[in-house]
């Protein structure tokens, strides 16, 4: 895909400084920038760059002042890193604007597709399947009996989605995600042996969530799993039976939610946090990584952190004398030996 620096101006509504039928077809750093490329510039940190980049177009903000000889063709914004994300997204799109279904994928005849749909080979699209307009779901996908997703949402390869679950509008579903595998639910009986719980319910995302490659969210037990909208899920999350998460959360790698737990809204969890089950988390709280949460957290906006997590600054200050145990144990300790010595020396 080739753009005159005349077409990016009029997407970013920048003006040119050189010339307008520059032509780009890529996107580079700017310290990296070669003929052809488009770079931004601005963190002043970089500035040095703009006069020894080979770069064709370059994004400046408005207040950018030329010291020396610059070759490449400036378009000058208010916002340069904001109109450089912009064109990041244009040039996504554009890339993943794929049309059509590929002959070596299998649509049963019951399942219902939306206009500009993209399914890619070796694809799987089950019974009764309501899949919206512009849905782009990529090679080696499954998507199970009575599954629905609406329009503009994204699969990348080999995402599961299991039978009667519900995939809302602008979702994207990184490789290896499984929607709807069965809740880890068993009973013991007399003997200790565990009998399975059969898992009837299902997994509702709703709109603009992103979900990292090989997380899982697992089907409820009866009822709904619940993910609310522009909630973030990085790789590598374990997400249990019924839990219900609030909208704009966000949670890291490597965190595990057991079953039943309700996250509140607006929300900010770190990597590798483990949460037990059957408890609420109330809206904006922000958990730090490598945290337990054993407990139910009530008060909005609390920031918590450490293994059974509690207030963060109490944490901090715990910490602090923590690392100062060796040297407390052997003040104690010389303290303890002063006072045997001069106890012994009394009884002398």
């Amino acid at each position: 895909m080739k753009f005159t620096a005349k077409q990016i101006a009029e997407i970013l509504n920048g003006k040119i400084l050189g010339d307008p039928e520059s032509v780009v077809n890529s996107l580079a750093k700017i310290e990296e920038g070669e003929k052809g490329d488009l770079c931004f510039l601005a963190n002043i940190k970089y500035t040095p760059f703009i006069y020894t980049t080979k770069a064709s177009v370059v994004i400046v903000n408005k207040d950018f002042e030329s010291e020396n000889n610059i070759t490449a063709t400036l378009i000058v914004v208010e916002d340069a890193y904001h109109s450089f994300s912009q064109l990041l997204e244009v040039y996504n799109n554009m890339k993943n604007d794929k049309e059509g279904i590929d002959e070596q994928s299998k649509i049963e005849k019951s399942a219902e597709l939306g206009k500009k749909v993209f399914v890619g080979a070796f694809s799987y699209i089950g019974k009764n399947v309501k899949i919206g307009k512009n849905v782009k779901i990529y090679p080696n996908c499954f998507i199970g009996e009575n599954v629905h997703i609406a329009d503009n949402s994204i699969l990348y390869p080999s995402v599961k989605i299991y039978h009667d679950c519900k995939i809302g509008k602008d979702n994207i579903l990184h490789s290896g995600v499984v929607i709807g595998g069965d809740g880890f639910g068993f009973s013991p009986d007399n003997k200790n042996q565990f009998n399975k719980i059969a898992q009837i319910g299902n997994v509702v995302l709703k709109n603009n969530t992103e979900v990292g490659a090989n997380t899982t969210i697992d089907r409820a037990t009866m009822g709904s799993t619940i993910i609310g909208n522009g909630v973030k899920l990085d790789n590598l999350i374990q997400i249990a039976h019924n839990v219900e998460i609030g909208d704009n959360t966000v949670i890291a790698s490597q965190t595990g939610i057991a079953g039943s737990t309700k996250i509140g809204e607006n929300c900010m969890i770190g990597g590798q946090c483990a949460i037990v089950g059957h408890i609420t988390i109330a809206d904006g709280v922000k958990i730090a990584g490598q945290s337990g949460v054993a407990s139910s957290i009530s008060e909005k906006g609390k920031i918590v952190q450490g293994p059974m997590a509690f207030d963060i600054r109490d944490f901090q200050r715990s910490y602090i004398i923590f690392k100062k145990l060796p040297e407390i144990y052997k003040t104690v300790s010389e303290i303890k030996k002063a006072f045997l010595l001069d106890e012994r020396s009394k009884n002398e």
